[in-house]
């Protein structure tokens, strides 16, 4: 499933081919993804100048002054800008077709999403939609520290790793980075969230920012053309140290990382490294 940084460089790929373009025409080849598309989209979008591309969590927002295509990769969407004259393949669900300009011609922006998982929706201009209203902070921003983490995690008994991953405490820090910043800061997963102290959760935050801003700047180096209309986009190379690694050696200490299921997702750690 893309996380945050594979989200953030689908931004920053596609952000210089749709920045104030004008949206010639939407083509809708199924009415739903994982919810139905609204009729706004084909009924408001076309004529459109996109003034921004943005990412809130793993959302994307095209905003336009008559609102915002708001877009969820789910577990196997992508994007790709590609030429108007490319074939759709049986799971390219939606395109949005963008006027000419000098330098680029036209193009589409489409969406591919094999398993349906991802979404197509819209927020009216001035108002927050219903998915974005309760998140919390950006990762890395100043708003997300470990005094936050601190306070928002006092009386919860929740394995702390759960927490982390909590869109209401801070967004984005899914399951890979959550196992990996947990073990950058020796932090057991499955210790109490209320039974972390404060040092350690100011390492933590510390970690959660240092690796995703580092995921972000290897996938920066290592993406694939997002022009390319014969491929997915290609994100960084993870180089992981405890995740998917279950009874392969601690980079650090040798012990064999173990491997156990919490809230459903599959946890990795270093027991001998993380308490």
């Amino acid at each position: 499933m893309p996380e945050l940084p594979e989200v953030e460089t689908t931004r920053r790929g596609i952000e210089p081919h749709l920045l104030g373009r004008r949206v010639a025409a939407v083509t809708l080849r199924r009415p739903d993804l994982r919810w139905p598309i609204p009729r706004e989209i084909a009924e408001l979008l076309p004529g459109q100048r996109i003034d921004a591309v943005e990412r809130r969590a793993k959302y994307l927002l095209l905003h336009t002054r008559a609102g915002s295509a708001l877009l969820h990769l789910g577990m196997s969407g992508m994007l790709r800008v590609l030429p108007p004259d490319a074939l759709p393949g049986r799971h390219d669900h939606v395109d949005i077709a963008l006027e000419p300009t000098a330098a680029e011609g036209a193009r589409v922006l489409r969406f591919t999403d094999p398993r349906r998982f991802g979404c197509l929706l819209w927020q009216a201009p001035g108002e927050t939609h219903e998915l974005l209203a309760s998140l919390g902070p950006e990762p890395l921003t100043d708003a997300f520290d470990g005094d936050l983490l601190w306070h928002l995690s006092r009386g919860r008994s929740a394995a702390v790793k759960l927490f982390l991953m909590d869109n209401a405490v801070v967004v984005g820090v899914g399951n890979i980075y959550a196992s990996e910043a947990l073990y950058a800061a020796g932090i057991d997963p499955r210790r109490a969230a209320g039974s972390v102290s404060r040092a350690r959760y100011a390492r933590l935050a510390a970690e959660v920012k240092r690796i995703l801003a580092w995921a972000i700047e290897r996938g920066g180096t290592t993406l694939r053309d997002f022009l390319n209309p014969d491929g997915a986009p290609g994100y960084f190379f993870r180089e992981l140290n405890v995740y998917g690694r279950a009874g392969e050696p601690c980079h650090a200490c040798a012990t064999p990382v173990r491997q156990a299921v919490l809230g459903q997702r599959s946890t990795f750690w270093c027991p001998r490294c993380q308490r």
